[in-house]
């Protein structure tokens, strides 16, 4: 132990030893509740854990405040471990998370205001809680992932595994599906297009006059859901997360004052504002506008996929040739129009994933339908946000039932796996607490405990 943690690790013991609180940064008592190792968990870190619990509606098995620290104990233990074993991850990797968290939490709570406010942290204190969170995470993962090691299965295990389960653990798989789909973009008009950067331009000139701010219209104007809230502000982004075109508009802009032309990706036409550069990352400010689609331009596009979804059942060409040669959805045209589930790697979608990943609107067009059947042409909002015209063909349909080794092999196997890497993990745990100094303030002990040798006599 360094002379740095030897002091903080005999304060700690001595504060735990005496019940004495402390005084934390932002001047609310606080005190030490555990410690593991030469680590001390505080009060205000498991109040802070509780209420990312709360915004992230997580619930608990048992009392949270029995829970949490335990979480946070055997946290301690990974980290430990992966000081020893020099387990790191890269600035890089949680820079990104952090920004995610960042953006996901101004959105769920309104603004970086009422955010300091719930937490009672200053918006830099916050951003600091978040990045030690997210760097402990995600080592203790790499830690997690070095204990268990590779799982090699044999079939053999699965079905000998998959044999002694009582007939009440058999799980119950839900109805899957496998869907291809082909769609048809509506024709925008010249005008419609027109309108829409002409309107892109006015806001950029009220920027680069000083009338207005960027945030001000992006949060009134844009059509970007995910980012209007907090006046368009992407948080830091890497240029691979971006798609090409709007990633080349933004990286290459250098003054903070100034608002980027009008241009064009999938998504629709933006202007982008720069707000900072770190290394190879940037964030920025954005507002979307879509141009409206004429219903006269939906209905002739409608038309022409009932006149290919004739065309198909009268056997002039297959659904698979349509989808690789007609299809405007690129995502899927390449695999003849049979969408993917991004959740199970596989094309076997549960009908609230279908609605969830995808379209609520495909689920409910292919809820009723046959194996081989192919839709009337319907109208959905698609990836991009852009509204879009589509027949779907329902190639399989795999009716509720309990899990079989030949139907559902690969979902069972990942059970084995994931039970061996559990049982691995918990043996690991408890060895580490053997050897691993653990003391409870008093008034924290009075817990059913996951693992019991916290408690030592």
């Amino acid at each position: 132990m360094n002379k740095f943690k030897f002091i903080k690790f005999y304060a700690c013991m001595l504060l735990l030893l005496a019940g004495v609180s402390v005084y934390a940064q932002n001047n609310v008592i606080d005190e030490v509740v555990w410690v593991v190792g030469d680590e001390a968990i505080l009060k205000s870190d498991v109040e802070n854990e509780r209420l990312n619990a709360q915004y992230e509606n997580r619930h608990f098995d048992g009392d949270p405040y029995c829970v949490i620290p335990e979480e946070l104990a055997i946290q301690k233990l990974y980290l430990h471990q992966a000081e020893i074993d020099s387990v790191m991850v890269s600035d890089q990797e949680v820079i990104q998370e952090v920004e995610q968290r960042i953006a996901w939490l101004a959105d769920q709570i309104g603004s970086k205001e009422k955010m300091e406010e719930y937490y009672n942290k200053s918006y830099t204190q916050i951003r600091e809680m978040l990045r030690e969170n997210v760097k402990s995470q995600k080592t203790v993962v790499q830690m997690q992932q070095k204990i268990v090691g590779d799982i090699k299965l044999t079939p053999a295990e699965v079905r000998n595994y998959f044999s002694k389960l009582p007939q009440d653990s058999i799980p119950f798989i839900p109805t899957q599906v496998e869907v291809q789909i082909i769609t048809q973009e509506p024709k925008i008009s010249e005008e419609e297009i027109e309108r829409v950067k002409s309107q892109l331009r006015e806001y950029a000139d009220r920027v680069n006059k000083g009338e207005t701010s960027f945030s001000t219209l992006a949060r009134f104007y844009s059509e970007d859901p995910g980012t209007a809230r907090r006046g368009g502000e992407g948080g830091f982004t890497g240029r691979g997360e971006l798609v090409p075109e709007f990633a080349n508009v933004v990286f290459n802009l250098t003054d903070t004052k100034k608002v980027s032309k009008v241009f064009e990706t999938e998504f629709g036409y933006h202007i982008a504002q720069l707000i900072e550069k770190r290394g190879d990352r940037v964030n920025y400010r954005h507002i979307l506008l879509r141009p409206k689609v004429d219903q006269k331009d939906i209905d002739a596009a409608l038309a022409r996929l009932d006149s290919i979804a004739d065309d198909i059942r009268k056997n002039k060409f297959t659904f698979d040739d349509a989808a690789t040669w007609i299809s405007q959805d690129k995502d899927t045209r390449n695999n003849h129009g049979l969408l993917a589930n991004p959740q199970s790697s596989t094309s076997r979608f549960e009908m609230q994933q279908l609605a969830g990943l995808i379209s609520q609107d495909v689920a409910k067009v292919v809820e009723n339908m046959q194996i081989g059947e192919i839709s009337k042409p319907f109208t959905m909002i698609n990836s991009k946000g852009k509204q879009v015209c589509a027949i779907v063909k329902l190639k399989n349909r795999i009716d509720g039932h309990k899990a079989t080794i030949t139907e559902d092999y690969q979902r069972l196997k990942a059970m084995v796996t994931a039970k061996r890497s559990e049982e691995k993990l918990q043996k690991w745990i408890v060895e580490k607490q053997k050897n691993t100094y653990v003391r409870i303030n008093p008034d924290w002990r009075n817990c059913d405990f996951k693992y019991s040798g916290w408690i030592k006599n």
